[in-house]
């Protein structure tokens, strides 16, 4: 008898609590529990009256063509005019039949149920109006973050259903307010119309099963259709499964989907008693789901080829204000800035180059359209597919814009020049070009391969003349030009004129390997003169920028793949708003990623564009340029690390810029061997080879596409150099006189004896001429008045002209 007295005693002080904490709240100690009520209810009230929830984010190409979407929750928002009335009609039968009469809350079936649960000892009625669940189901799956939240939301005590009352009250009378001022309504109308409000809420952020949340998902996933479109039969057994929608799934229970969808349907019958023919024919239907859920593979990896740019537009939203789990939850159409045809072509040459299943090595790329206000990225690929089987040397790294691979070799040899050239270099000027070279200072030897301990010793990869212009050095790249131009720039200002032009995360700590110390700091610490042959891990997408800063006029910009964000214009309450057209209404998403940058002079600028402008024609790319039929003016350097363990090329046009970069991608890193690409013990690989034919593979078909080519016009001022860096024309005058000008100049000098008809003692040259580093050392030729004697065996060599690069020392065959 007691077993039965108490939980009748505990129904009947539930529902005193209720009505006595929702009509008098501050009534004996009931009154602290209904103001805590009262508390949360204006902390969320204006939440659930607005009705924001988490929707699926769509991103799209230039074009506008869905390349990924992106969600938490699988749920797409509609409005009442955008559900079936079958849909309508089903969740009120079954879930509360009174939902057009009540306020709210349905007080009778609130006190039944509180009894009914109580004297059976089980919860068997739950009582709680489509207002109730909608605000349980709101603060469950959109409200809360963390799982205390979660649970406090669907906590079984009568604090929560006291504040569920209250807020439901609040919600129906707060939406019945707003309808009656701002459409002018009458009493019953205003009901009238915040009832459809309420329903259409409810319906959207319930879920269905399969991840699907609200009805316009689960018309999808279930049935592949929309939510107005659903029949009576589907809408009964979506109606049905929210009873229990893992228990209820279709595809692993459809015996108890189809009996808890004719269950729908009897309710309906008792309900709708007009509609008995109809209800009884859906009884007998099938249920007719899709022989699979159509739920939309999440994030980056529906993107396929394109996963890596989608990956590195999140990327760039997190670091720029817009977190990735805002953008997942936020319902938003992301336009970037992705080409369609420029993605197609930079991928498939890539691939080409590069096998996508070669073990250990990848070919990258990135392509670049330039700009002084935004440097938009058209295209981001790699060799490998973008996936998850592993077997298939499928990959989710981010390739093309993280720091990898052993370095980009010689292409850091234009940040040398741009230094010198920003100390006062001409770009016209000669520079040594010694067989070999040691220096103090700059990184040191153990004393092995006969370079002196404490000393930095290159020699040149083949022969070349004793001097050459910039043109001719950036053309040909003998490493020993650079080596002793960085040594009189220096290592700091060469680094600095990196991160500059594009490098940022050489900036960035921890980036060198060692502690915290980034790169730049490491490099500059140590004054290391292999910095100018670029012997580190480089990230493609910035080096890209680099060439996009260049053939901006030295405007740096962040590599933007962003085109706009935006979100569907909703109504007051959450419905969709639509266009003149009938489109919906889009409304802009606040985004300011960071501005641009002038960071060199535009004229030293479009000068270096101008004399890395002969790569192509006779340079160390002009096999791959010839290959590819290529015929327009660019600027470019290839660059290959000394093992050839990577290999790149840095290219671009005044309208596209980029950069292509063959790696190992691989555990064990090795050499890398061309054609095919692959790993070997001694690699053979070059910049002008896979890296260059990539480029002008992917460039050539859409070189035109955004305009004009042409090649950047020198700045007269950085082409001479400045005042400072002018050497003086010394040739024919006494040495002394000519050392004496060339001191007053600022320069050191050094004297060497040649054999020349000059006379003696007079300066027959000066190595560099024109136009040299402020303050550093010229070598002055001096006449012995005798003219060398002929040699007798055949010339080993010969001097031929290039076309657009000059002299160029050439081994003749058998020397």
């Amino acid at each position: 008898m007691l077993k039965k007295f108490w939980p009748l005693t505990w129904a009947c002080l539930l529902a005193g609590v209720l009505v006595a904490g929702l009509l008098y709240p501050v009534a004996s100690g009931l009154g602290v529990l209904s103001n805590r009520a009262v508390a949360a209810v204006e902390n969320v009230s204006s939440e659930l009256v607005d009705g924001t929830m988490p929707e699926v984010t769509t991103m799209t190409d230039a074009n506008g063509r869905p390349i990924a979407v992106l969600y938490d929750q699988y749920r797409t928002q509609v409005g009442y005019n955008d559900i079936s009335p079958n849909m309508i009609r089903a969740i009120i039968s079954v879930e509360d039949r009174r939902f057009l009469e009540h306020d709210g809350v349905d007080w009778k079936g609130t006190i039944r149920a509180a009894l009914k649960n109580s004297s059976s000892g089980e919860v068997q009625q739950g009582a709680s109006t489509l207002d109730q669940q909608y605000i349980k189901n709101y603060q469950l799956l959109v409200l809360a973050r963390t799982e205390a939240e979660r649970e406090a939301a669907v906590e079984t005590t009568p604090a929560r259903k006291l504040r569920e009352v209250r807020m439901a009250l609040t919600m129906e009378q707060t939406l019945r307010d707003q309808a009656k001022r701002e459409k002018g309504l009458s009493d019953a109308a205003a009901k009238q119309e915040a009832k459809k409000q309420i329903v259409t809420r409810y319906l959207n952020v319930v879920p269905f099963g399969n991840n699907a949340y609200g009805i316009e998902a689960a018309a999808q996933t279930y049935f592949g259709k929309k939510a107005k479109d659903l029949t009576l039969a589907e809408s009964a057994m979506l109606a049905g499964i929210v009873q229990s929608s893992e228990a209820l799934n279709p595809y692993s229970n459809a015996e108890g989907a189809k009996e808890r969808r004719n269950t729908v349907l009897d309710t309906m019958l008792t309900n709708f008693p007009d509609m008995r023919a109809e209800i009884e024919q859906a009884q007998a239907e099938p249920l007719g789901v899709l022989p699979k859920p159509r739920t939309p593979q999440q994030g980056c990896i529906s993107a396929g080829s394109d996963g890596f740019f989608c990956d590195y537009a999140l990327q760039f939203l997190a670091e720029n204000g817009l977190s990735r789990n805002t953008v997942l939850r936020g319902g938003y159409i992301i336009r970037t800035t992705l080409d369609p045809q420029v993605q197609q072509l930079t991928t498939r040459a890539a691939q080409s180059q590069a096998s996508p299943s070669a073990e250990g090595v990848a070919d990258v790329m990135n392509v670049i359209r330039p700009g002084k206000k935004s440097h938009d990225v058209l295209a981001m690929a790699s060799s490998r597919f973008y996936g998850l089987d592993s077997n298939a040397e499928h990959t989710v790294q981010p390739q093309p814009f993280s720091m990898v691979g052993d370095g980009a070799g010689s292409i850091f040899k234009i940040f040398t020049v741009a230094a010198a050239m920003e100390k006062g270099l001409g770009a016209s000027a000669q520079i040594s070009v010694p067989a070999s070279i040691a220096v103090e200072g700059m990184g040191s030897s153990d004393g092995a391969n006969g370079c002196p301990a404490g000393m930095y010793c290159v020699r040149n990869d083949g022969r070349y003349p004793a001097t050459m212009s910039i043109t001719q050095a950036l053309a040909m790249s003998p490493n020993t030009a650079f080596v002793n131009l960085l040594q009189q720039v220096g290592v700091k200002p060469t680094v600095d004129m990196a991160v500059r032009l594009g490098l940022r995360s050489y900036n960035s700590p921890g980036t060198s390997g060692y502690g915290d110390k980034s790169i730049a700091s490491y490099v500059k610490d140590g004054n290391l003169g292999s910095f100018t042959l670029g012997p580190t891990a480089v990230n493609t997408l910035e080096l890209s920028n680099v060439a996009a800063t260049l053939a901006s006029g030295g405007v740096w910009c962040p590599p933007n793949p962003i085109a706009s964000i935006s979100s569907i214009k909703r109504d007051k309450y959450g419905n969709p708003m639509l266009d003149a057209k009938g489109n919906p209404a889009l409304v802009p998403v606040p985004f300011n990623p960071p501005g641009c940058e002038q960071v060199v002079e535009e004229g030293l600028a479009n000068t270096l564009a101008f004399v890395m402008g002969q790569d192509h024609i006779g340079g160390t790319a002009a096999g791959a340029a010839n290959s590819s039929g290529w015929t327009l003016p660019m600027s470019g350097k290839t660059g290959t690390t000394e093992a050839h363990r990577s290999s790149a090329f840095l290219g671009f046009t005044n309208q596209l810029a980029g950069a292509a970069y063959v790696y190992n991608d691989g555990p064990n890193p090795s050499g890398i061997c061309s054609s095919p690409l692959r790993q070997c013990y001694d690699g053979d690989l070059y910049g002008g080879m896979e890296p260059a034919r990539t480029w002008f593979q992917a460039i050539g078909p859409i070189a035109t596409k955004f305009g004009p080519v042409r090649l950047a016009r020198p700045d007269p001022q950085f082409m001479a150099g400045n005042d400072k860096g002018r050497v003086p024309q010394v040739a024919g005058l006494p040495a002394s006189s000519a050392k004496s000008r060339l001191q007053a100049a600022g320069f050191k000098v050094v004297e060497v004896e040649v054999d020349s008809p000059r006379p003696q003692g007079t300066v027959v040259t000066t190595t560099p001429s024109g136009s040299a580093m402020p303050g550093s050392t010229i070598t002055m030729s001096v006449s012995n008045g005798r003219q060398r004697a002929s040699r007798s065996r055949p010339p080993t060599s010969t001097m031929v002209d290039v076309p657009g690069i000059g002299p160029v020392e050439v081994e003749l065959p058998g020397g």
